[in-house]
């Protein structure tokens, strides 16, 4: 019922006021003090709530730094399926913080919702690791249980999200403001750290222990998983500590509702004959609270400025991707360590710690000295800018890897490399069908090739006819090749003559950063090479030939040999980041056993420091754009709708993961045109919300807090015209 409703009497009456003692009611029992920290104003229950949040990050993304590699060389996936289940996955962790609210809000409260999703986090993290175990039934199982394991963990990261931080907030008394304020410093500081920990480690169990004889995944996966059964425990220890509020409805509900009721309602109230209402949201009027419908309003402002911004995140959000990726193809030896692929994630949040004090305390000052006014919303379109020449600089990088690596195959092509493994020069003559000649080349004995010849075929499989002439003898032979593949014609002596054989290399003979080894073997006995602990070979006798064997890099000057009757050592020298090495194992009366080395692909010769500039730049961009994005948005809405605007921006970042996931599935680009894209999309975005901003005005602080004294006036306006002549007491 309106309380200024007209009424028909002229006379207000008020109900008369007891003059009765009211009966002192029974004194409360005093509330136990909580426990602080070392006598100050902290709350003992936030150091749990501060180191599970360190280990649960610690668990996430050392998680997430070898996921990529994992999908890659574990389950075999190629990269553009290995993307696009990364960005899915990531994608999901931030949609599940709007589930994870809710139900923290309207139903079990934060303290039993963090306890109960992190169950759920820690059995994913379990099948995870089951997942990563090569024992553990085959490529189906390890799939089925990897999906499974990641969906869990997307649900428990998510869930806890908008919970943790709130839930510590929830522990500081409205008196002690500053300190709250300094824990939320040492909160984000905890997630910094966690992160910043876990991708350098995590690489390193990966890479540097092996697992039934290969990168041990399981081991790489099992140690965050450990991290958050310690986060968990840690939470649960603190229980009796916790001040836990009782759940007090989900704002983001409220907000989606007088939306939903206020389109409807306009859409049933369209007819000419009623009167129009100054904003859209007004028809909920008839509803919901006028405070509430202002509050929204300011809301939908703000959120207007979001559509944007997921495209910033899909360039983002590929540091642990397509990034990740390219360093596979990179030299990564920097002379006084070597580096794993993925630890150059590391990057990011060690910049993010220097570019937030360097921005706000010297280039943000510099800029205001010089008179430039710098809006939030200026800085923002630069950082998206700064994106963009990342990813430009990104795809240069590419084009430059591009050429240090074998060109790929066409229809009706092949690639083919002779090798002369005779006592004397061999001069090879490959002709087609008709006889014609399609490579002539003269080969001394044991030449180094320095690249393979492309053939072209007329059918899609085709009989090559080879002309060999040695010494004094012509040898006639011919082989069957299929289009698209790399072969290799090994030429070996036989008796006085000679003949060949004609051997196909790996279909996709690029190793995407591994070391490729295979082996010939001329000897007359089989021959056991052991490579490591886990890792060994068994070549044929007389031209046996090895499957490629990928192997760490590193220097290989005693390999262990064995064969029915000998033992021996072969030295291989350095085998170097993304190279593929041919040894020829020979028997010479001079020498004795040894090796002949050939490089099929050579080395890395890019380094991986050329990332540097790509992630100073992404970071700086992140920081002028996500920082000042989140400040901004915050001092444009009213107080009550904090929480949406945090759910709002996750989503952001949730649909700019699955705009990566789209483009990595669908658009079949080269890597160097896809990075151009997104570079290109991210500059088009930007130009447009560049032209958003300049017609947006801010509203200042007070601003935003006029309507609500507006409606305050007025009330007390109506209470003063009432009538009051005839007041009974």
């Amino acid at each position: 019922m309106n309380p200024f409703q007209k009424n028909e009497s002229k006379e207000t009456s008020f109900s008369p006021v007891s003059t009765e003692e009211v009966p002192p009611r029974p004194p409360s029992l005093p509330k136990k003090p909580t426990p602080k920290i070392c006598g100050s104003n902290y709350p003992l229950s936030i150091a749990f709530i501060v180191v599970n949040e360190f280990c649960e990050r610690f668990s996430y993304y050392g998680m997430k730094a070898v996921l990529t590699l994992y999908f890659l060389y574990f389950l075999h996936w190629n990269e553009d399926t290995s993307t696009s289940v990364y960005h899915a996955f990531t994608s999901l962790c931030y949609f599940t913080p709007i589930l994870g609210a809710a139900i923290a809000d309207s139903w079990l409260g934060k303290f039993k919702t963090i306890i109960y999703l992190s169950l759920v986090y820690v059995l994913g993290h379990v099948i995870k690791s089951l997942g990563a175990l090569p024992i553990l039934g085959g490529h189906m199982v390890h799939t089925v249980l990897s999906l499974i394991g990641l969906s869990l963990i997307a649900l428990g990261t998510g869930g806890i999200k908008p919970c943790v931080a709130a839930f510590g907030g929830d522990q500081f008394e409205q008196k002690h403001e500053e300190e709250r304020t300094r824990y939320f410093s040492a909160f984000y500081l905890s997630i910094n750290a966690g992160s910043l920990i876990s991708m350098f480690i995590t690489p390193m169990l990966r890479g540097g222990v092996q697992c039934f004889g290969e990168d041990c995944y399981a081991l790489a996966f099992g140690v965050p998983g450990l991290l958050m059964v310690i986060a968990l425990v840690v939470f649960a220890m603190g229980s009796k500590m916790y001040k836990k509020t009782p759940p007090e409805g989900n704002v983001v509900t409220q907000v989606v509702k007088c939306i939903w009721f206020a389109i409807s309602n306009r859409f049933k109230n369209r007819s000419e004959d009623i009167t129009k209402r100054q904003h859209w949201l007004d028809w909920a009027a008839e509803k919901y609270p006028r405070q509430l419908i202002m509050d929204v309003k300011a809301l939908t402002r703000v959120l207007f400025l979001y559509i944007p911004l997921p495209m910033f995140w899909a360039l983002l959000e590929q540091q642990g991707s397509r990034w990740t990726l390219q360093a596979t193809k990179m030299n990564r030896n920097l002379g006084f360590i070597v580096l794993q692929p993925e630890q150059m994630q590391v990057l990011n949040p060690l910049l993010v710690l220097i570019f937030i004090p360097l921005f706000d305390l010297v280039i943000y000052r510099l800029v205001s000295k010089c008179g430039i006014n710098f809006s939030s919303l200026r800085k923002m379109a630069v950082g998206m800018i700064l994106a963009c020449l990342a990813f430009a600089f990104m795809a240069v990088v590419e084009i430059k890897i591009n050429e240090m690596a074998l060109p790929q195959t066409n229809p009706q092509e092949i690639f083919l490399q002779v090798l002369n493994l005779a006592d004397d020069e061999v001069k090879v003559r490959v002709l087609g069908d008709e006889d014609n000649s399609l490579l002539a080349v003269s080969i001394k004995s044991f030449q180094k090739m320095p690249h393979y010849s492309k053939l072209h075929l007329k059918t899609k499989k085709q009989n090559f006819h080879f002309h060999l002439k040695y010494h004094n003898l012509s040898v006639y032979t011919e082989h069957s090749v299929e289009e698209r593949n790399w072969y290799s014609l090994v030429i070996r002596e036989d008796g006085k003559s000679i003949s060949s054989i004609m051997v196909k290399d790996a279909e996709n003979i690029t190793t995407n950063g591994m070391t490729a080894v295979r082996f010939i073997n001329t000897l007359h006995n089989e021959v056991n090479v052991s490579l490591g602990t886990d890792i060994s070979l068994s070549i044929g006798e007389d031209y046996g030939v090895s499957a490629y064997r990928t192997v760490e890099r590193g220097e290989y000057t005693v390999v262990h040999c064995k064969t029915e009757d000998d033992n021996f050592s072969l030295n291989l020298g350095l085998l170097d980041f993304g190279a593929s090495y041919l040894f020829v194992i020979t028997n010479s009366t001079s020498q004795g056993l040894q090796a002949w080395k050939m490089e099929s692909i050579l080395t890395n010769k890019i380094s991986i420091v050329w990332q540097l500039p790509q992630y100073a730049l992404v970071t700086a961009g992140e920081v002028m754009f996500s920082v000042t994005g989140l400040e901004f948005s915050y001092s444009q809405a009213p107080s009550s709708m904090k929480s949406v605007l945090q759910a709002a921006w996750l989503l952001t970042i949730g649909v700019g993961n699955f705009i990566v996931f789209a483009v990595a599935q669908f658009s079949g680009l080269v890597q160097w045109a896809e990075f151009l894209l997104f570079s290109c999309l991210l500059l088009v975005v930007c130009l447009i919300f560049s032209i958003m901003g300049y017609y947006y005005v801010p509203l200042k602080p007070e601003d935003i807090q006029e309507p609500a004294d507006k409606q305050i006036l007025h009330i007390q306006e109506n209470m003063i015209n009432l009538e009051t002549k005839n007041t009974k007491f």
